[in-house]
């Protein structure tokens, strides 16, 4: 594998510091972090610059919270400062590293995505009769440092550009999965190993594709897996023949092992393609799909806290027709009219 250098001048240039500014403001413009750093742009910008130059740049203190998606989950916010750095960095390394992931990684990805994710598989179970579905666990949380900084250190031979990934990587805030021995850990071992990577980072969701990219290229090449698609730590295998999936989880558990990582104990069956998926959202068959039916539950509830909001002035149409068609463009990649229709039918939005 032929790494990457020459990066570091760009990396600090200030055209690439700015071009990071404007990316890291993006939907943040109004708050106060980005506020702050735009009162005095330019020598914010210098100042950021001469940091990374000469290696003083340190992460700031991030700011935690849960979220509720099916599983408690907890974000970590970097202050907007290092959105900066974290977009100047992604500026430059990741065009050319995520050229060399597989075309089935569709997490965070320019023109893939969770759509392209489920179409990709539909294709598939009209061609295969069996699939297995296998999810890591507590993937963010238990990504190895040590690994991770090998994985970047094989592609990116800059020096300066690791130090710095280094540091985004060492400055992580507590969010580890509880210590636990691989086979060959002396008592010791898990201890001394730091592990876990923010939920919420520009840098952490490049990370985690790559982090198992060489895993991908193994079931491709490796186990000889034609129809094989990850979305993050969701992984899709399919074929025609039972056996021949269950070795090849029995194969991804002991490599999985090898990078420190778990699959989910109770999940992971082999399953026949014409009894559907549950993938992404939605529960695939060959020829159709569903949506999954908390999805519709979930946004009931919005819609009608965005309807009790617009009642009293605290909300206006342009974010509600936003949040509308964001949906409606989700659910409509499955056969969702009755659903819409008995959702839209029943929310009447009035002022006062």
């Amino acid at each position: 594998m032929k790494r990457i250098g020459g990066l570091w001048e760009q990396l600090i240039g200030f055209p690439n510091l700015w071009l990071a500014w404007r990316r890291a403001r993006r939907g943040k413009a109004r708050s106060r972090g980005a506020v702050l750093f735009e009162l005095d742009l330019e020598q914010n910008l210098v100042d950021l610059q001469a940091q990374l130059a000469a290696g003083t740049w340190s992460p700031g203190a991030y700011r935690l919270f849960s979220i509720y998606e099916h599983k408690p989950r907890l974000i970590a916010a970097a202050p907007f400062r290092d959105r900066v750095v974290h977009h100047a960095v992604m500026n430059l390394i990741e065009p050319p590293l995520d050229a060399r992931l597989i075309e089935d990684c569709y997490a965070c990805r320019r023109g893939r995505g969770t759509h392209r994710a489920v179409a990709r598989y539909q294709g598939w179970a009209r061609r295969y009769a069996y699939a297995m579905k296998l999810d890591i666990r507590r993937y963010f949380p238990s990504i190895d440092h040590l690994l991770l900084k090998d994985c970047l250190a094989r592609r990116i031979k800059d020096r300066a550009v690791l130090a710095l990934l280094d540091r985004i990587i060492d400055g992580a805030p507590a969010c580890a999965e509880p210590a636990a021995p691989f086979p060959g850990d002396d008592l010791l071992t898990p201890l001394e190993r730091p592990r876990g990577i923010p939920i919420g980072n520009l840098t952490s969701q490049f990370f985690a594709n790559l982090f198992l990219d060489d895993f991908d290229h193994w079931v491709k090449q490796g186990l000889r897996c034609p129809a094989y698609l990850r979305y993050v730590d969701d992984m899709v295998l399919c074929a025609n023949d039972k056996g021949r999936l269950a070795d090849w989880r029995a194969a991804v558990i002991e490599r999985l092992g090898a990078l420190r990582l778990r699959l989910h104990r109770n999940r992971g069956q082999v399953q026949r393609t014409a009894d559907g998926l549950t993938l992404l959202g939605y529960r695939v068959f060959p020829r159709f799909r569903r949506l999954l039916p908390e999805n519709g539950h979930r946004f009931r509830r919005r819609l009608r806290g965005l309807a009790a909001r617009y009642a009293v002035g605290r909300a206006d149409w342009p974010e509600i027709n936003a949040r509308v068609h964001a949906w409606i463009g989700h659910s409509r990649n499955a056969d969702t009219w009755g659903l819409r229709s008995a959702i839209f039918g029943g929310v009447i939005f009035k002022r006062g």
